[in-house]
């Protein structure tokens, strides 16, 4: 919930909205701005029919998008909804068409009492609550897949048993397409001009833990990460330990993720990175420290020295020194 959470907020930012919709739907072109975008509600809900003859109600099902906005264009508007999801729903089509199908019915529900006091309407268009002119906004749904494999359908159509159905009949069945991101798959992370760009090469190396040390350590922008991406990059890294120490490597209100993986490392308290990377954090450091003892620089000049070559913090530098210093 507190990863879901995290996603969310991270998401609702315009530029990182437009930017991830530019780059993964629009294939990097700049489509939609910050400024086209404005809050829509994320709770939809659509009529439901429950109990028997006389005592038929209706009742309202209330859903909610993770992350939904209104995208302005011309005189139109778009309504785009996001779903953050870590492992495969197996009903998504579903899911998705009844998010799609309730904003739809929220949006004739707002004609519908405009349209009812408006004077000279036939019939059919008071009874249908939606004048012949009258035209519904377009809305769409993107599913970020955050986990290893999407294994779940893509459509309506393939979660429907139709065996044994004639084909006459089968082919009049409407389908319903959704559109999935596998965000470790997604490898033209270059098309972003956001953070985003970040926080999907994390998540695609989650599990390379040497590849994305590497990243992390030669990539300048990891040194200046917003606080809510360093969150959710911790998060999704699996090294929570990185959030506990995120005050240390914090400058000017941007945070040093290198150096604060680095910190950890020195302290033996990282969780995931293997032994390969820690013997190259440890070699470079070491050799640094050497050359400054042999050129007889100070601790105090050999620290700075440490912070500004290696990226990393004055305590975690200290540590070091400490240990090596001979």
């Amino acid at each position: 919930m507190e990863k879901d959470l995290r996603e969310k907020g991270y998401l609702c930012d315009p530029e990182r909205f437009a930017d991830l919709i530019n780059g993964v739907v629009c294939e990097g072109k700049k489509i939609l701005q910050p400024s086209d975008l404005t809050e829509a509600d994320s709770q939809t809900g659509f009529m439901r029919a429950s109990g028997r003859g006389q005592r038929r109600t209706a009742q309202i099902r209330q859903q909610y998008r993770d992350v939904v906005k209104k995208a302005a264009f011309g005189i139109n508007f778009m309504v785009i909804g996001i779903e953050n999801q870590e492992e495969p729903h197996y009903l998504m089509p579903l899911r998705c068409m009844s998010y799609d199908a309730a904003e739809y019915e929220r949006q004739a529900a707002l004609a519908r009492n405009r349209v009812r006091r408006q004077k000279g309407i036939s019939s059919a268009e008071f009874l249908s609550g939606f004048a012949k002119e009258s035209r519904l906004h377009p809305c769409f749904t993107l599913v970020l897949h955050y986990g290893k494999e999407w294994d779940g359908a893509e459509n309506l159509h393939s979660l429907l048993d139709f065996t044994d159905i004639p084909e006459e009949l089968r082919e009049k069945v409407n389908d319903y397409r959704i559109h999935v991101c596998e965000v470790r798959k997604f490898e033209q992370t270059s098309l972003f001009q956001t953070d985003l760009k970040q926080v999907f090469d994390c998540i695609r190396y989650a599990d390379d833990k040497e590849k994305l040390y590497e990243m992390i350590a030669t990539d300048p922008a990891y040194r200046e990460l917003d606080e809510e991406t360093y969150d959710v990059i911790a998060e999704h890294i699996k090294t929570t330990e990185l959030l506990k120490i995120k005050e240390y490597n914090r400058d000017g209100g941007k945070i040093d993720m290198c150096g604060a993986i680095a910190e950890l490392i020195q302290e033996g308290r990282i969780e995931g990175l293997n032994q390969g990377i820690e013997q190259g954090i440890e070699q470079g450091v070491r050799a640094l420290i050497e050359t400054c003892i042999e050129y007889q620089s100070t601790k105090e000049a050999t620290q700075n020295r440490l912070v500004e070559k290696m990226q990393i913090s004055p305590k975690a530098a200290e540590g070091y020194i400490n240990k090596y210093w001979h």
